[in-house]
């Protein structure tokens, strides 16, 4: 059977979750973006992205308009308990003729990270791409530097492919970019492993897990 493109690129639209839902990202977000960036330790998460922490909502505003005219595809992370925007990611190397696609942009503020709500917020992405798109491949790129991200994409199921070297200059610094993967073939085991461990009878009433993620590495 001939390889199939993808049905197009994601649109701008709201995908719901149990604990996250994930909005076209807006200057409305701007405020809680700003909050999240300026708590104890929320700047020092944008140590490797392509920007600094905002110093203002004005910059933070104005960054998401610079985001919303290019071409990557900007989301809001809302926490559905709270009602607040507490992260951003991004689609990024959209190719639906080759189905190909990228979660990048990834700014997950303290309140989130290494919790359920970020663990839903890439599966939400992932099954969009695969289930309702039709992507043969979902990618996730980090400077060979940072240990948490490559981590991270290990534990969310991707397979580590190589190092990128020399491929960037990011903040008068040079990146060598690690390359991670999950494919098609892949999506219906890892999607019942996301959807075994997202369920909320696998947390405590702290929203502690109960059993790792881990069940196919």
């Amino acid at each position: 059977m001939s390889p199939q493109p993808a049905r197009g690129a994601p649109e701008r639209r709201v995908l719901e979750g149990r604990y996250v839902r994930l909005e076209p990202l807006n200057v409305r977000h701007a405020v809680d973006l700003m909050a999240a960036s300026t708590m104890p330790g929320g700047a020092d998460r944008y140590r490797w992205l392509f920007h600094d922490a905002p110093r203002s909502v004005a910059e933070m505003e104005a960054r998401i308009e610079i985001f919303n005219a290019g071409q990557d595809r900007y989301v809001a992370v809302v926490d559905r308990a709270s009602g607040k925007a507490l992260g951003q990611q991004a689609w990024m190397r959209i190719r639906p003729e080759h189905g190909s696609i990228e979660i990048g942009g990834v700014y997950w503020g303290l309140p989130m990270a290494r919790t359920r709500l970020a663990t839903e917020a890439l599966f939400l992405f992932a099954r969009h791409a695969f289930d309702d798109l039709g992507y043969r491949r979902f990618e996730w790129k980090c400077n060979n530097r940072n240990d948490g991200s490559k981590a991270a994409a290990l534990r969310f199921g991707f397979t580590f492919e190589g190092i990128f070297r020399l491929d960037m200059i990011v903040k008068g610094e040079s990146r060598d970019t690690a390359w991670f993967s999950m494919l098609e073939s892949e999506w219906p085991a890892l999607r019942a492993e996301y959807e075994r461990w997202l369920a909320p009878e696998n947390f405590d009433a702290d929203g502690t897990q109960r059993t790792k993620l881990r069940a196919w590495g």
